[in-house]
């Protein structure tokens, strides 16, 4: 893993806190996939109206969860996914030709280098999830980027993420070294480092971009203790806090013992009878001007 200050040439893959390239982080990010449209109620909750949607392109995509659920869901819409990581575009290629899903297509890409498609060639671009390596200057540059390959009139969508809250101690802990680790390299909006404050930031890129009919929805998942979630979050959480390891090492806050301890009690806590905890989703899309 490496960190937001080295190598400015491949920025994506320094500033994201994971390995792209883990088996265990893809098996990780499939299980969160499921997770988080599951608990958002679909995969457009917000019912978007897809008339006239032939060709959506998902920005970071991962080993391609969502892509795969709107191809199966939409078999007319072409659903294009993009990720840095060509293991976990291997992966989701191989699961489309599984599921026999021939309206999907995966390309290996940097989503912060200018995007290998032609302009307006997508009718709806989204993306889920990219606070974790995208740095504060480089998010309008994405959202110009994006409407580049959006025809006149698309829909640009982003699901953003803040985290980290419940009623335990080394819970609560272990999420505020992450931020503050993250804040250390440029990651986040919060001056002090104690959520992403992305929230408050997507309207404003929305806005000073041009996109028209703005829109916002809010998402709570609860994942406290009895809970239909609160186990597929556990697991989740013992494998992000192991691959952290590192980062948290490398950004001098705490030791990797001390990380290690406080990351262990956080998790004891989420099997305690009384833990309660919840992430926040915010969904901002809109449409491209027509000219």
């Amino acid at each position: 893993m490496t960190t937001a200050h080295e190598q400015p040439d491949d920025v994506q893959k320094e500033t994201y806190v994971l390995d792209t390239e883990s088996g265990a982080e893809m098996a990780r990010l499939m299980r969160q996939d499921q997770l988080i449209t599951q608990g958002m109620g679909g995969i457009f909750p917000e019912k978007i109206d897809l008339t006239g949607v032939q060709r959506i392109l998902d920005l970071a995509c991962g080993p391609g969860g969502w892509v795969l659920e709107t191809a199966f869901a939409y078999p007319n819409i072409q659903v294009v996914g993009a990720d840095i990581s060509e293991k976990m575009i291997t992966y989701a290629q191989a699961q489309a030709q599984v599921q026999h899903l021939s309206n999907t297509s995966f390309h290996v890409m940097n989503i912060l280098q200018p995007l290998g498609f032609p302009d307006a060639s997508f009718d709806l671009v989204n993306e889920r999830f990219i606070v974790g390596f995208m740095q504060q200057q480089r998010w309008p540059q994405l959202v110009h980027e994006s409407l580049r390959v959006l025809r006149p009139g698309g829909i640009l969508r982003f699901t953003e993420v803040e985290l980290g809250y419940s009623n335990k101690t080394f819970f609560e802990k272990a999420w505020w070294l992450v931020l503050q680790a993250m804040k250390k390299n440029g990651l986040g909006f919060s001056p002090h480092g104690l959520h992403f404050s992305i929230f408050p930031m997507l309207p404003k890129f929305f806005r000073e971009a041009g996109v028209e009919n703005l829109n916002k929805m809010a998402h709570v998942i609860e994942f406290s203790a009895g809970s239909e979630a609160r186990d597929g979050f556990y697991y989740d959480f013992v494998n992000a806090f192991l691959a952290l390891d590192s980062f948290i090492e490398k950004s001098g806050l705490v030791s990797l013992a001390e990380w290690r301890e406080i990351a262990q009690k956080g998790l004891a806590e989420m099997l305690e009878d009384d833990f309660c905890a919840v992430w926040t989703l915010l969904t901002v899309w809109g449409n491209k001007p027509m000219q």
